[in-house]
């Protein structure tokens, strides 16, 4: 029977918060990825429209999570954020082109650049508030 002192609980609910945490991360922003593009080209529809952009990249991303259990390490920026932001990107291109979406080279590269910026700058921030924070307890 685990003591009340014992460091095990307080990890596990920390890191299912962190898996928590980026997955709901990742989510938003995708979501406001489609949302700032519908917006930038004056589309109507703003949920409907927000939703039907975004699934093929909600799809792509959770595919990802799913299959390089991206749980295990959720706010690396390798394998985690890459993983995710490049499954992402590259299913969501092929599920918007099977489902008669467009994919053209514009939006790819918008695409790419948009979604790592976000998919990587929030684990990039992550990484550096964990480092500080390594930094401060070991003085």
């Amino acid at each position: 029977m685990p003591s009340s002192t014992d460091p095990a609980p307080v990890r596990v609910t920390t890191a299912r918060n962190a898996v928590l945490l980026a997955a709901l991360a990742d989510a938003a922003l995708i979501l406001t990825f489609a949302a700032i593009g519908r917006d930038a080209h004056h589309r109507g529809d703003v949920i409907t429209g927000v939703l039907l952009t975004a699934w093929p990249f909600l799809a792509g991303a959770a595919i990802a999570w799913l299959g390089l259990r991206v749980w295990r390490a959720p706010l690396r920026v390798w394998p985690a954020g890459v993983a995710v932001w490049l499954g992402a990107v590259a299913l969501g291109m092929g599920l918007r082109a099977v489902t008669g979406q467009t994919v053209v080279l514009p939006f790819v590269i918008v695409a790419l650049l948009s979604l790592g910026t976000f998919l990587l700058g929030y684990r990039l921030i992550a990484a550096a508030a964990g480092r500080l924070k390594r930094r401060r307890l070991l003085r």
